[in-house]
């Protein structure tokens, strides 16, 4: 068995707290330890195309959707609050990646839709990601990953029934 900074950390607080059950850090840790390295990862692939974090979930929001989105749309796919929903808007119209469309059922409000320019860029940023997690993902077969993610869907689900935003 190989053993990682998770395993030395355990150990450690087995010496100094003996009495503790301290088992859910050798899931939780790793995850946390993880989700880290894959934030720097995906941030590079990300800026590999040019784009921030934040600018890749509404580009990619709109993308999958395939057809123009409300702001409150785009909140409830990203998690973040309305004026900080309002400013990344501005500033990808700025940059000329979405364009604001009237609604065609609703004169009082407008619908935010991907140009070309945003497409292409989401799209080299969605390659150079999946490239990125394929090497992250590489020592593991295709039945470990599925098994993986099949355990990891269980576990998010139980976590979403417990805890509240």
């Amino acid at each position: 068995m190989r053993f990682d900074e998770v395993d030395a950390i355990i150990s450690q607080w087995e010496l100094v707290r003996p009495e503790a059950d301290v088992s859910p850090l050798a899931v939780l840790s790793r995850i946390t330890r993880l989700s880290k390295r894959l934030g720097k990862a995906r941030a590079a692939a990300f800026a590999s195309a040019t784009l921030e974090p934040w600018e890749w979930d509404v580009l990619a929001a709109l993308r999958r959707a395939r057809q123009p989105l409300s702001p409150k749309q785009l909140l409830e796919a990203t998690m973040v609050t309305s004026g900080t929903m309002t400013n990344r808007l501005s500033g990808l119209a700025e940059r000329g990646l979405i364009d604001r469309v009237a609604h065609e059922s609703d004169r009082r409000s407008s619908l935010v839709a991907i140009t070309d320019a945003g497409i292409d860029l989401v799209d080299t940023a969605l390659d150079a990601l999946l490239e990125a997690e394929r090497r992250i993902l590489s020592s593991l077969t295709d039945d470990e990953r599925d098994d993986l993610a099949s355990l990891l869907r269980t576990l998010g689900g139980g976590f979403a029934d417990r805890q509240t935003d």
